[in-house]
């Protein structure tokens, strides 16, 4: 690796000077890099002779920008992730890492240039939330860049071993808090008051949601053939997408069976005589379109025409005007021509469903039954480890006094 001086007269007849590097890449090319000073020709020069040696060195022009290489990680996303989230990869990719790295070089990505980055993301007002996204995404994407041979380090992930990415995970915790029941969660007394005026057609829904604890997707996915109504259980086989698509459960551990308590079954029961069912091409004697025989992979709570509803159909003409008409509401600070609060529903997400069935099967003692382990909650759940159900809701399990435990072993131990 050498530096050498050039100079060169302009067409003007200005002389002009810079400075070259010349060097062998790890794959054995010659490269030439040019550089205005001198100083910045030996700071390359010395960073690169280091990468070379370790084999990690990839030249500018060997490199690509951080937009050709998202396009890449797209294209093969999309052989293996569900659309929803390919769409979430191209909102990434579109919206948040392009207008501030697309043109930039992979080869240039170094800690403090993704430091920079996520400090943008923050004074253009992305949400905490968002930015930890976004994060992940580059990293996903430069993951996908290595593979290919486009850059050697992942300057994402990188930065996540670093001390300070630790403080600030644990910063971020804090500052989450944990899940509070009355708060995210639905109190006993809330659920009973929901319970008690649920009507029509969102009554099995919800009840199914309450206390088996499905996700919104698995519920709009659930056929007639998953439900065992004789052995009051649920099997989880598939589930519907934001897209209103099927496809396989989050996970593997998402493919499960619960049980389902006496209250759901009657409702379901009641509720198959009624399910709107497809209609088919052929017409009555009045020309009306027939309905089809009710048939085990017909979905469990379609829409009115049989097919999949819609999450957005259950939350506004079901969950949350059950919330109002329960009283289980929240002031919004604003006021009716009457002067009265305008109250709104409590809780806005349909996984406070979920999280209230899992309080539920922590703490049933309460209601006179035997409290679930945590590994039975995790399969009730369908969580893919018993580190995310301990995660969301360790702090909900019952614990022994602390004196009294350390008593009694004093005194198994002393006499």
């Amino acid at each position: 690796m050498s530096i050498r001086k050039r100079t060169w007269t302009t067409g003007k007849g200005e002389e002009k000077t810079a400075w070259v590097v010349d060097y062998v890449d790890t794959k054995g090319d010659r490269r030439l890099k040019t550089f205005a000073k001198k100083k910045e020709a030996d700071t390359f020069s010395a960073t690169a002779k280091v990468e070379v040696r370790d084999g990690t060195h990839v030249a500018d022009s060997a490199s690509s920008t951080v937009k050709d290489a998202g396009e890449l990680w797209i294209k093969a996303a999309s052989r293996r992730v569900e659309r929803g989230t390919l769409v979430q990869y191209r909102q990434h990719l579109d919206l948040h890492i392009t207008p501030f790295l697309g043109a930039t070089l992979l080869s240039r990505l170094t800690v403090p240039v993704i430091r920079e980055f996520e400090d943008k993301l923050v004074d253009e007002r992305r949400s905490p939330s968002m930015v930890r996204k976004v994060m992940v995404s580059l990293g996903s994407l430069l993951a996908d860049a290595q593979e290919r041979g486009l850059v050697i380090r992942n300057a994402v992930r990188e930065k996540a071993r670093t001390k300070q990415k630790g403080r600030d995970r644990r910063h971020e915790k804090r500052q989450k808090g944990k899940l509070k029941i009355g708060e995210d969660i639905p109190t006993r007394d809330e659920v009973k008051a929901i319970v008690s005026d649920l009507w029509g057609r969102w009554r099995p829904l919800l009840l199914t949601a309450i206390f088996t604890g499905l996700r919104a997707s698995e519920l709009r996915g659930l056929r007639w053939k998953d439900v065992d109504l004789e052995k009051r259980e649920i099997h989880v086989h598939q589930r519907a997408d934001r897209f209103n698509d099927i496809g396989q459960p989050k996970s593997e551990a998402g493919e499960r069976t619960v049980p389902a308590p006496p209250i759901v079954i009657n409702a379901l029961k009641e509720w198959r005589l009624a399910c709107p069912r497809p209609r088919t091409n052929e017409k009555d004697a009045d020309g009306n379109l027939l309905i089809e025989e009710m048939r085990p992979e017909q979905l469990v709570f379609p829409n009115g025409q049989g097919k999949v509803e819609s999450l957005s159909n259950i939350m506004q003409r079901g969950f949350l005007p059950a919330q109002v008409k329960a009283g289980v509401t929240s002031p919004t600070g604003e006021k009716d021509k009457n002067g009265k609060p305008i109250m709104v529903a409590k809780y806005t997400g349909f996984h406070s469903l979920r999280h209230f069935y899992a309080s539920w099967c922590i703490n049933r003692r309460e209601d006179g039954g035997l409290g679930l382990p945590p590994k039975s909650v995790q399969e009730r759940l369908g969580h893919s480890t018993i580190a995310l159900t301990m995660d969301t809701y360790s702090h909900l399990f019952p614990r022994s006094d602390d004196v009294d435990e350390l008593a009694a072993a004093e005194h198994a131990l002393l006499g």
